[in-house]
């Protein structure tokens, strides 16, 4: 391993040969994703983010009959949180794992094909675990981020480096949790770190060779480039940020994004505005806490809706948008749907970012009274906003406690929900929580956490925190919940066979009728589930596979929450699954 660069990894192989293999997919292959049972080969199995596969061949009636095919450790001692969702193509399974790792699997045996180590620097500082969700693949390349803002293609038979690019500097906040997006041979990426004070980013560049081809900030006032020149401003200078606030303005696109191909347009959630002290920053505070629609050609956005303006809870607004047909007063309307970690179900009409619906899809919510569909504001619950620290009274310095619900960790944080055109529900990763929160004065110091405010997050509820809910777009009624004691942190996959899966932090994946919410089916893994399951079809039979691995935010920023799941076992393991021959 000597004389490897700063930030390089090594790829170990592992009974494996480097001869030539089938041609890796296609933009035809990425784009008719969501079609094919055959593979997986986008982050959230098709562009639209709907995490719903055709295959029925697993189906509620003999999903009772499903058991573990073979399980690969991530080995050593890198654990903590695994939210990675895998890629599937021609019989290997890719996966990330904490730390900024990549493996390369035989979908078959679970045979280790090849392992690449990225080389991390010590002063990383990743706000919420060491975790990364996910790769992408095109042609011959598989591509994933890194903790140190990276972006690295490798070689899908070799593991072998092609190129890494940096994409900021980590030493300032800067990281990469999400899976890329590829689309039109460009790969498009978000970045961490706006607890930071850094700038939210969306870039894109070429799959090929990883040179920059446009980047767009998230916050008003910074320039965006296009091939190499500066092309527009985000917004304008100061038109909802005071002073120099928008040079540290945070917003970071920390999940990723999906892409519609019906629209050509990029979906886009940005994080909170930093700092977290609402109270120095008045204005709305663009573009952050909201979904940016971008032109995948020029990074250009055509429209955005703010979910939480002037956000002062931490409500941020990464959340994924999937595009759906929304049938509605005998009319099918081009839409997407939000479930907002600050409690609401949002319906847009995705080709202009129009509010169509917002209702709650969590029992308690005190920032806001609801939504003005006319205006698509919230209706602020004034007395709830977290105030001048000044006037806390304390000798701390500290500003007077509120309760705000739900808690900054979100009625729905990371974890994807699913759609079902089958059954027309989105399956939403649920949790019910509160937080006293109070502002604190803060100054920005580069690198540093850029916060202005206290927390302690506390159950609502004594028998539950996490609930999965079939939600009906066309009226955001709960149409089913299962409830469960631990909060959910793990991804959803609906299927054509009228099943829903998703796993729990007490260790186990669950299978739900799609239709009812009856628990059919689940598996103990040996430590918390916190990555996105998915299934294919592999010699005429259909697999499921999940990561196991429990962290993430909760043990880390979760308070008294943190408390109740304390016991829970660390791990790191992919486990694949399919129902046994006749």
């Amino acid at each position: 391993m000597h004389g490897l660069r700063p930030g390089a990894g090594v790829a170990l192989a592992t009974g494996f040969s480097a001869a030539a293999s089938a041609a890796g997919p296609t933009k035809e292959d990425l784009l008719n994703d969501a079609r094919s049972g055959g593979d997986v080969l986008t982050y959230g199995m098709g562009y639209q983010g709907q995490r719903f596969s055709p295959l029925n061949r697993l189906n509620a009636d003999n999903v009772s009959k499903l058991v573990p095919v073979w399980s690969f450790s991530f080995g050593g001692e890198k654990q903590r949180g695994q939210e990675a969702q895998p890629i599937v193509h021609d019989g290997t399974i890719y996966v990330t794992g904490s730390y900024s790792r990549l493996y390369a699997l035989d979908a078959r045996t679970g045979d280790k094909k090849w392992q690449y180590d990225h080389r991390l620097p010590d002063g990383i500082m990743p706000c919420c675990d060491v975790v990364n969700r996910g790769a992408a693949i095109l042609g011959d390349k598989i591509y994933f981020g890194t903790l140190d803002a990276r972006l690295v293609a490798l070689n899908k038979d070799t593991g072998k480096v092609v190129w890494s690019k940096k994409t900021a500097e980590y030493k300032d906040g800067y990281s990469m949790t999400a899976a890329p997006l590829i689309v039109d041979g460009k790969i498009i990426t978000g970045n961490s770190g706006g607890e930071f004070g850094i700038i939210g980013m969306v870039e894109a560049r070429n799959a090929e060779t990883g040179e920059l081809v446009w980047q767009r900030p998230t916050i008003e006032g910074n320039m965006g480039m296009l091939n190499g020149k500066e092309s527009t401003m985000t917004g304008k200078v100061n038109a909802s940020w005071p002073g120099d606030m928008y040079k540290t303005g945070g917003g970071a696109t920390w999940l990723g994004g999906t892409y519609d191909p019906d629209t050509n347009l990029l979906f886009f959630g940005t994080g909170n505005p930093a700092p977290w002290n609402s109270h120095l920053r008045p204005g709305d505070n663009l573009y952050t806490s909201s979904t940016l629609a971008i032109d995948p050609a020029t990074g250009e956005i055509k429209w955005h809706y703010q979910t939480t303006p002037h956000d002062g809870w931490d409500f941020d607004g990464v959340n994924e948008l999937v595009s759906f047909d929304l049938k509605r007063d005998g009319k099918v309307i081009k839409a997407g749907a939000k479930a907002d970690r600050n409690g609401f179900f949002f319906v847009l009409d995705r080709t202009n970012g129009k509010l169509l619906s917002a209702t709650p899809f969590v029992n308690k919510i005190t920032w806001a009274k609801g939504f003005d569909v006319e205006t698509g504001r919230p209706v602020y619950v004034d007395e709830n906003r977290p105030g001048n620290p000044t006037e806390g009274g304390g000798s701390d310095g500290k500003g007077k406690p509120v309760f705000a619900a739900p808690a900054f960790l979100g009625a729905k944080n990371w974890m994807p929900m699913a759609y079902s055109p089958d059954t027309d529900l989105f399956y939403v990763p649920a949790n019910e929580w509160g937080m006293d929160i109070w502002n604190e004065p803060i100054t920005y110091k580069k690198g540093a956490a850029y916060l202005g405010a206290g927390f302690t997050i506390k159950p609502i509820n004594d028998d539950y925190i996490g609930a999965l809910r079939a939600i009906d777009p066309k009226t955001g009624k709960i149409v089913w919940e299962y409830r469960n004691r631990a909060p959910l942190w793990g991804g959803v996959l609906s299927t054509a066979g009228n099943l829903v899966f998703t796993g729990t932090p007490e260790g186990f994946l669950k299978a739900f009728d799609a239709k009812t919410g009856k628990e059919l089916w689940k598996f103990q893994t040996g430590s918390g589930v916190v990555g996105s399951p998915v299934t294919w079809e592999m010699d005429g039979e259909q697999y499921v596979a999940v990561v196991s691995g429990w962290g993430g935010a909760v043990p880390l920023w979760g308070g008294d929450v943190a408390k109740l799941v304390k016991d829970i076992n660390q791990g790191g393991s992919l486990w694949v699954f399919k129902l046994p021959k006749a």
